[in-house]
Order: structure tokens, then C-alpha cells, then sequence
């Protein structure tokens, strides 16, 4: 039984001190950076389609669950000897080979669209992200290409007051208050990239909005959403003909709590399959492995041990991804520029 004054204590805690209700955290990120940046949106040369689902912290009733689809594409007919949009070439040499990465040049400037949907389902609360996405990319010099890129859409947060049991049955904070709202909600980001290199920021959750589940907003409307920012980083080197490794880091930063980062890395082999592991800052170890099928589809699956004081009620957390690619005029098998 939780008292009520604790109740209010955990849903001003899920905003102000990002225990919870917070934008939600990815194990493969690498895998999907567009989830963090929009200046991702059609940086590769097909319409990319993934699907994602994250089952944190296993055996602890109310753990955060968490599911999304999201889709980009890139758009001009100057982008790598042809619009993505257009009619699949039927294979034919890939301009994004290790041959091509070795004799790289920046692409033609371009846009890139894109769309997703999150859903993080964390107790009793349920927050649903829908945001559109728009970049454009340019060439910088020879080798270097640099995107900027924005989002925009909607957030829905709901409390289920079902799934609550409190000591005072009638408790003002939630009973006949407000149990579902819609929220604006903004972000942008800045991508820099080479062939084999990446850098990037970005900001989610840019407008500032109060939460309350009560229509007596003057007692409580203490819970309010932050920005979050994130920086990240990786670098693909070639191991051999057909071996690469691919280290990234990525940084969190989302006031009150304190900084944290994910190092990350990945060995990849002839394209086909890759490995790797994780480490996330106070949180977690984790170990990855993925398959490229084919030139439609590919999946990432991943384990995190959990190494924080949850581990004595947490099984570990479980992040499956299936990745496709449509309208896949080169064919590829592997994506070149989010390694």
C-alpha cells in the first residue's frame, strides 16, 4: 500500500527527476540514431523502416516497456546517382562499397523526411510520442557532410488510475482529475559525417510543459518535462577485408539528474552479421548481436545486465529491432552511413 504523499513524491519524481517519465533510453542506438536526432532523417539512400521493442528490467512489476515505429527517407535526384524514391535499379554496383568509402566524396545536398511513433509504458503512466521529421544534408568539402534537422508533433501522456491503490480513496490529487492530456512537442539536431565518421547533438522535448492529473492545478502542477540533450560519436575502422570495428559514445544530459554516458562497440563481419557490447554509466552492462538477412531485412537483438541497486529484483532488460529497407535501389545488405 502506497501513501498518497508518496504517490505524488513518484509522479513529480517521473518528470522533474527523470526516473521514469522521461524520453525513453535505448540500449541500440547505434542501431537507430534517428530515435535521438532528426538530422538523421534520409541519410541513407533507401526509405528506412524500423520497429522496436524494450522490455526494461524483467520481473519487476510496472518496469518500463517500451515500443516504436519509425520511418525515413531521403529525397532529391541528385542524392547518390539517383532519388531513393524512385524506382529501384535492380542492384548493380553500390556506391556505398568499401570501394566507395575509399574513394568518398560528400553527397549532393538533399532532404530527408521521416516519421515516428513511440510508445513507454512505465506503470501506471503511459506517454506516446508521434513526431514528424525533416533534414537537409549538404556537402561541407570533399569528404565531410553536414545535416540539420527538426521534429515535430505530439506527446499524449495517461495516467490509468486503475492500476493504483491508495490509502485515501477519494485522494483530490487524481480522482475525477485529469486522467489523459496532449501535449506539443519539439526537437532538432545537427549530424556531421564522413564515410566512415560521425558526430552529433540534439535536443528532444524542447517546449516545457506542466503535468498534472488534477483539475485543482494550483496544488498540484508540480511535475513539469525537461529537455533532453544527447551527443553522439562513432567512428568506423576497417579490421581487415572483411572485418570492421565500430566504437561509439553516446552522452545524456537532462537536468536535475546527473550526466550519463553509453560507450558502445561493434564488430561487424563481411556486412552479414556483427557482435558487440555496451556499457551504460551506473546502469548496465550489455551484449549485442545482429543479422542482415538481406537487402530487406535485418534485426539487432540485445541483453542488459543491470548493475544498479535493481539488480536484486531485475532479470535484466531484453531490446529487439527489425530494421527494413524499402525501395532498396543498390541492394545493400548492410547500412553504410549509421554503420
Amino acid at each position: 500500500m502506497k501513501k498518497i504523499l508518496q504517490v505524488i513524491l513518484v509522479f513529480t519524481a517521473l518528470i522533474n527527476c527523470a526516473l521514469a517519465q522521461q524520453r525513453p533510453q535505448y540500449t541500440q542506438y547505434v542501431f537507430n540514431n534517428y530515435l535521438l536526432n532528426p538530422a538523421v532523417s534520409g541519410i541513407e539512400n533507401y526509405t528506412d523502416a524500423k520497429l522496436g521493442y524494450r522490455k526494461q528490467w524483467t520481473g519487476l512489476d510496472g518496469a518500463p516497456t517500451t515500443s516504436y515505429l519509425t520511418v525515413n527517407m531521403p529525397l532529391g535526384n541528385q542524392f547518390l546517382n539517383g532519388d531513393a524514391t524512385a524506382s529501384a535499379a535492380g542492384g548493380g554496383e553500390n556506391p556505398m562499397s568499401r570501394s566507395y568509402v575509399q574513394d568518398y566524396r560528400a553527397a549532393e545536398p538533399h532532404h530527408g523526411i521521416g516519421i515516428m511513433v513511440v510508445s513507454d509504458k512505465a506503470g501506471p503512466l503511459t506517454q506516446t510520442n508521434i513526431d514528424a521529421t525533416y533534414a537537409y544534408h549538404l556537402g561541407l568539402s570533399p569528404k565531410w557532410n553536414l545535416s540539420v534537422g527538426v521534429s515535430a508533433g505530439v506527446s499524449h501522456v495517461g495516467l490509468n488510475t486503475a492500476d493504483i491503490t491508495l490509502e485515501t480513496t477519494n485522494d483530490p490529487a487524481i480522482t475525477n482529475g485529469i486522467a489523459s492530456q496532449w501535449k506539443p512537442d519539439l526537437g532538432a539536431g545537427i549530424w556531421l559525417y564522413t564515410a566512415n565518421f560521425y558526430i552529433g547533438a540534439s535536443a528532444q522535448q524542447l517546449i516545457k510543459q506542466n503535468l498534472y492529473f488534477s483539475t485543482n492545478t494550483s496544488t498540484y502542477n508540480q511535475s513539469q518535462t525537461v529537455p533532453h540533450y544527447f551527443f553522439t560519436s562513432g567512428v568506423k575502422l576497417f579490421v581487415s577485408d572483411d572485418v570492421s570495428f565500430m566504437p561509439s559514445v553516446m552522452l545524456k544530459v537532462i537536468k536535475p539528474v546527473p550526466v550519463s554516458y553509453d560507450i558502445t562497440g561493434k564488430l561487424a563481419f563481411r556486412d552479414r552479421f556483427w557482435i558487440g557490447g555496451s556499457y551504460r554509466h551506473n546502469d548496465s552492462f550489455s551484449a549485442l548481436a545482429g543479422f542482415n538477412i538481406s537487402s530487406l531485412i535485418n534485426v539487432g537483438y540485445s541483453y542488459d545486465i543491470t548493475t544498479s541497486a535493481l539488480n536484486t529484483v531485475s532479470n535484466g532488460t531484453h531490446e529487439i529491432v527489425i530494421g527494413i529497407l524499402l525501395n532498396n535501389r543498390y541492394k545493400v545488405t548492410c547500412p553504410m552511413r549509421t554503420f
